[in-house]
């Protein structure tokens, strides 16, 4: 079975939503990159984007007003 991923979104409340679950890395990616650049992130509304493996391991991490901090 390949590798599948998570994509999660968190808000400037602390509650977050997975946006996208067991997906391949390609589809994790397109939506990471979707979110990182949404209104929402501009504005700041949305604080943090994510991408986990399968073993919860975090992938990709993107924050507002820093950019992509771990890749």
């Amino acid at each position: 079975m390949d590798e599948r991923f998570n994509v999660v979104q968190f808000f400037k409340d602390d509650s977050y939503e997975y946006v996208r679950r067991a997906v391949t890395a390609e589809e994790a990616v397109k939506a990471a990159s979707h979110y990182c650049h949404s209104v929402g992130a501009k504005l700041g509304f949305t604080k943090r984007v994510i991408i986990t493996d399968s073993g919860d391991n975090i992938n990709f991490e993107w924050k507002f007003g820093k950019g992509i901090t771990f890749k």
